[in-house]
């Protein structure tokens, strides 16, 4: 892989890793929630399960979308429902914000790293990836693509986390954080809709 693939590839990585998607947008939430240090094991989670997925894909999950491309649609179809969900969840969820919630708890390392095969942002970036720069499904450049990835997804989704972590402290009143729910909520289902129309 030459210098301007590489640059382009870490462009795209970043672009693809800052800006909103299901991922960032619960990051982002539960940095609100349970502040950044109770968050880590999801960011890891997200990190590490979505470069196993471009490597899973790179070494050939992604031809079984080719030759079966009804698969792709009924998981296109369930993750939707899934983050729909999701949602839901964060629209009602508690109007107060505290960090020293025990009842709750934010997504274990396992659950982040699942959720991945769920994210249709995920499955795009992922099989855009592969497909633009690692087109042979060779070992060795599925893997440059994977841990491309990894180093410049984690402080991308750690800015959402940190972000959230910071709006705690502002978000006191309840109608706020009410608000901020709702427009959390709006901007996963926004999220979603490209990968159905």
């Amino acid at each position: 892989m030459n210098i301007e693939l590489l640059s382009a590839l870490a462009l795209f990585a970043f672009v693809s890793s800052i800006s909103p998607g299901p991922n960032n947008l619960i990051l982002l939430s539960s940095g609100i929630s349970f502040g950044a240090k109770r968050c880590i094991a999801l960011l890891l989670g997200i990190n590490l399960g979505f470069m196993v997925m471009i490597l899973t894909i790179g070494l050939g999950v992604g031809e079984v979308f080719k030759h079966f491309p009804i698969l792709y649609e009924c998981l296109k179809w369930i993750s939707t429902a899934y983050l729909l969900y999701l949602a839901y969840k964060i629209a009602s969820s508690a109007s107060t914000i505290t960090t020293e919630q025990t009842h709750t708890q934010p997504m274990t390392f396992m659950q982040a790293a699942l959720f991945q095969w769920v994210n249709p942002k995920a499955w795009s970036m992922a099989l855009s990836a592969i497909a633009v720069y690692a087109p042979s499904n060779k070992l060795e450049s599925t893997f440059i693509v994977a841990v491309i990835f990894a180093i410049i997804n984690l402080p991308c989704i750690l800015s959402w986390l940190l972000v959230g972590d910071k709006l705690s402290e502002v978000l006191k009143d309840k109608r706020k954080v009410q608000a901020l729910n709702y427009f959390l909520a709006f901007l996963l289902v926004a999220s979603v809709l490209p990968t159905v129309l």
